[in-house]
């Protein structure tokens, strides 16, 4: 099987976004590839952070993982921080990756724009980083944001770089886009920034209270407008939730102006609960065993030890590192 690698950066609760955009493909992908998954926590350390916080975070976000069903049976389960050789072997990815590649990922651009009171030498080397968290799994397969395929073709430059340079090591990662899943503004892409989100563990009365103001159709000022729900945010999420015949009643009702937003809004949120619910169960169950959790992510974190020491063995002796004198 081909080997696949992803991650989520740890910098709060993962929200319905996370879930439909991508996780929900990494529970179907652990059963076709040799999967990893992280938690690339190195990466929440470019902006300002507090330790306790993101010790807190990366605890949550373990429970997420496994409550959304990512299984560390099928699956390598690991905290990026806690297998060494990540950083190292970025330093060598450093060693080959001109400043100007770096500069030019429009991540970077936009981060600097974000954080101008805080633009580190992390952020500027994130791409080598993610690269080197792909590449020390030789992971073939990465489940990406379609904001992240710039740093894909950066991490395939790098791989050629690498090759090279110093023979045939690693194979070039080619990307999976995951869907964009919309805000309940309608305006952007479902962030805990925006604060147009749908956590994870929210209850079914914490969900209607935010569904029931999303944005709709503009044109529906009143019920007996009729609308078209291709322009309307609640219809994108009912793609992702709701069965054909409810999408059906929804573009009838709507096109010809038999049902009102609200009606609409109701059934979105019972598919949203429906969804969520068994998810909500396991993360609060997983909340409070942390013993559990910290039991299947030790585990987790020997395995990716395992095969990243087996990569960084090539790499030595790819690179002259592996010193003669020494043995």
């Amino acid at each position: 099987m081909k080997r696949l690698f992803s991650g989520v950066k740890p910098t709060g609760d993962l929200h319905l976004g996370n879930y439909l955009g991508a996780i929900r493909q990494w529970v179907d992908l652990q059963n076709k590839y040799e999967a990893v998954f992280g938690i690339v926590d190195y990466h929440a350390m470019t902006s300002f952070y507090q330790p306790a916080v993101l010790q807190e975070n990366v605890f949550k976000c373990a429970c997420s993982y496994l409550a959304c069903g990512l299984d560390p049976e099928r699956s390598v389960l690991m905290i990026q921080s806690q297998v060494k050789y990540h950083t190292e072997l970025t330093w060598i990815l450093n060693c080959l990756t001109p400043v100007s590649w770096l500069e030019r990922v429009p991540t970077y651009k936009d981060k600097t724009l974000q954080q101008a009171d805080n633009i580190n030498l992390g952020l500027l080397d994130y791409p080598a980083l993610m690269t080197a968290d792909i590449i020390i799994y030789k992971a073939e397969i990465v489940p990406v944001g379609d904001d992240q395929l710039p740093h894909i073709e950066l991490a395939r430059e790098i791989v050629r770089r690498f090759n090279g340079t110093f023979g045939d090591t690693f194979p070039e990662p080619q990307g999976i886009v995951g869907k964009r899943v919309k805000g309940l503004d309608g305006a952007d892409k479902m962030g805990k920034s925006l604060d147009n989100c749908i956590y994870l563990y929210e209850t079914k009365d914490q969900i209607w209270a935010k569904v029931s103001k999303a944005v709709t159709d503009p044109a529906r000022i009143k019920r007996t407008d009729p609308g078209d729900p291709e322009k309307c945010n609640i219809f994108t999420l009912h793609k992702f939730l709701s069965d054909e015949d409810l999408r059906e009643k929804v573009v009838d009702g709507c096109t010809n102006a038999s049902i009102g937003c609200i009606e609409c809004k109701r059934w979105l949120t019972d598919n949203i609960e429906m969804t969520i619910a068994p998810i909500r169960e396991k993360y609060n169950y997983y909340l409070q065993n942390r013993d559990k959790v910290a039991e299947i992510y030790r585990f987790g974190n020997e395995k990716a030890g395992i095969i990243t020491e087996q990569t960084m063995s090539e790499v030595y002796s790819r690179t002259g590192l592996d010193y003669d004198f020494l043995k």
